[in-house]
């Protein structure tokens, strides 16, 4: 089982990852095969639409990045943390919380995210 500050790490560098392949080995690493996401503007279920789908967030904001926000928080199978999607110059345009359920072998079996409005 993965530590909760790797696999959120991991999770982030799916998001950052602009290479289909690279991004589908994150997407392996930090969930399991039927895990499902689930935020204000985006769904998905399984290996391949969880690969499509954040290739899709890159695609609308292809020069950011998503950066950890406050240290990951844990409990029995649930996971909460933050995030910081940044411009280039580390300007943040959005803000969110995932909370996620752990499978057994301690990949992501499920998230649901909420987002904030851009700061500026």
């Amino acid at each position: 089982m993965t530590d909760t500050s790797t696999l959120v790490q991991t999770y982030l560098a799916a998001f950052n990852e602009s290479d289909e392949e690279r991004r589908r080995a994150l997407v392996e690493q930090a969930f399991a095969e039927d895990a499902t996401y689930l935020d204000p503007l985006m769904s998905a279920a399984g290996t391949a639409e969880l690969t499509a789908m954040i290739g899709g967030a890159r695609a609308q904001f292809p020069s950011h990045r998503f950066v950890a926000g406050d240290r990951p928080d844990a409990h029995h199978d649930v996971v909460r943390f933050g995030w910081h999607l940044v411009d280039p110059d580390g300007a943040r345009v959005a803000t969110g919380l995932d909370v996620a359920s752990l499978a057994p072998d301690g990949r992501m079996r499920s998230v649901i995210g909420f987002l904030e409005t851009a700061e500026g």
